[in-house]
């Protein structure tokens, strides 16, 4: 890892350049904010502290930007062949009133957790929340193809964070070349520059974020050129919920069934399906800095996702003595069976779950408890039901309808919609809730034995899978009975359980 953090100490007021060096950890420093009439602030890696005393004074930001290069349109400016970013707030009239000042460090070896896929030759998408790695990836990604591969490899660089400041870019890119982007709503035309002007091989992009730029990078795919990019989002959902970003994955476009088609599938004659092939042929989430998920082929994950049918991605995970684990993705027709292994057992059940259906369409769901092979029945009277399925426009009559009858005790369950899925899901969640309840804390707390393990042979703290706060809780406890510390990290939804070595004796 190199960081050149000297320079951007350098150019700091000399009072709050020795505050940091007497506080040490500076290898650790993320970030120095500096705000007009506050105390400046350092953030590391696990806390943030303030330098008691120093209030900052326009004269200490003009000393900082005294020292470093020109602001570009973006408020952004840095410091020549680093990776720091300094970026700057302004005022109603212009002036700079604050700068927040990054630490940018080239971390060599990142991309060998997904090398074989940046060796494929798929054009890839990076996502994942700030401060995860997506820069430092595209980095030594650009890096690698360009000196091991000897590919011709041009980064569109909008923001200078890849390879830096000034017209020589930094060594963390080796011998790719770098296009500057004058402008953050020039990137698009740069990209098509990029293609038309100099035959690239592969193009790293950073931060795809507008309808502009989506359609320079598909026009930049469909003529054969490697796409190593990220994008504003966390997730494939995200993509898919983002009409500026989701032709990246195809795009969505609602299609008219016809009758028979819509009684085939079970669903409405209006249903959502992808528009055209992805500009992106695998995708990657970036959940923290050593756990990734890979979605390798997004057009049969997308198609799934529109069906409602499961997707699993492939999981890896870099662990304490920076080992890949590798948990690959499940095949779709064990997901299928998983799916519906939970009805297959409700048919030995002796006493059927009786539905009354009020706005619900009783042929569809005798159709969904056929098929799941369910223990319920479809009765006609209020009278003879053990609960009410209705449809959440309905439920407001349905209560009227109960007084009457003086069914009140009766639970209603609610679906979104008057469609086959959403049968199916209401089925799957009133029979399996407690099964898998039981399931997930065996889970959990199998996980939990399984890094103690690792643990005591390792002497290195290990980490557990992202899962909600009363699983953590589980965890947790049963650390704790083992004797050793447990801490939580990371931010939702993938804040997860640390376990650390035995406690001292």
């Amino acid at each position: 890892m190199t960081d050149n953090l000297d320079l951007l100490l350098e150019v700091l007021p000399p009072p709050i350049r020795a505050r940091l060096v007497q506080q040490g950890n500076v290898e650790n420093l993320m970030e120095i904010v500096l705000d007009l009439g506050r105390e400046a602030e350092a953030r590391y890696m696990d806390r943030t502290v303030y330098l008691d005393g120093f209030w900052v004074t326009r004269d200490d930001i003009h000393h900082v930007v005294s020292r470093i290069g020109s602001f570009t349109a973006d408020n952004r400016a840095g410091i020549e062949r680093t990776l720091h970013r300094i970026s700057a707030v302004r005022n109603r009239h212009g002036e700079i009133i604050g700068l927040t000042c990054r630490v940018g460090r080239a971390v060599f070896g990142t991309v060998e957790i997904i090398r074989d896929v940046i060796e494929s030759g798929q054009s890839v998408l990076l996502l994942g929340p700030p401060g995860v790695g997506k820069t430092t990836l595209l980095r030594e990604a650009a890096r690698v193809l360009a000196d091991e591969f000897d590919k011709r490899v041009i980064v569109v660089d909008t923001s200078n964070e890849i390879a830096g400041d000034g017209d020589i870019p930094h060594p963390g890119i080796g011998r790719a070349r770098r296009m500057q982007v004058p402008s953050p709503e020039r990137q698009h035309a740069v990209m098509i520059e990029a293609v038309e002007n100099h035959m690239p091989e592969v193009i790293v992009i950073d931060e795809i974020g507008t309808e502009a730029e989506a359609l320079a990078a598909r026009t930049i795919a469909e003529r054969g050129v490697q796409l190593i990019a990220t994008a504003h989002g966390q997730t494939l959902d995200n993509l898919l919920l983002n009409p500026t970003l989701t032709d990246l994955v195809g795009g969505i476009q609602p299609v008219i069934l016809s009758d028979e088609e819509a009684r085939r599938r079970g669903t409405q004659k209006t249903v959502l399906e992808r528009k055209a092939p992805p500009t992106f042929e695998v995708l990657i989430e970036i959940q923290s800095k050593d756990r990734l998920a890979i979605h390798r082929d997004v057009a049969t994950v997308v198609d799934r996702y529109l069906r409602g049918a499961l997707t699993s991605p492939e999981i890896r995970i870099r662990n304490a003595d920076y080992e890949i684990e590798i948990v690959p993705p499940e095949e779709p027709a064990q997901q299928e069976l998983m799916h519906s292994a939970w009805m297959v057992s409700q048919s030995q059940a002796s006493e059927p779950l009786r539905i009354y259906p009020y706005g619900v369409t009783r042929q569809r769901l005798e159709r969904a408890i056929r098929d799941g092979r369910a223990a319920a029945v479809v009765v006609d009277r209020l009278d003879q039901a053990d609960v009410i399925l209705t449809l959440k426009g309905h439920a407001k009559g349905l209560f009227k309808r109960l007084r009457d009858a003086q069914q009140q005790r009766l639970p209603v369950y609610v679906i979104k919609s008057n469609t086959y899925k959403q049968m199916m899901e209401f089925l799957r969640e009133r029979f399996s809730g407690a099964a898998r309840a039981a399931n997930r804390r065996a889970a959990a707390l199998q996980e939990v034995e399984a890094a103690v393990a690792r643990v005591i042979r390792h002497k290195q703290p290990v980490e557990l899978s992202p899962t909600t706060a009363y699983w953590r809780r589980q965890q947790h406890e049963l650390a704790e009975q083992l004797g050793f510390i447990s801490e939580s990290i990371g931010q939702e939804p993938y804040r997860r359980v640390v376990i650390h070595p035995r406690f001292p004796e």
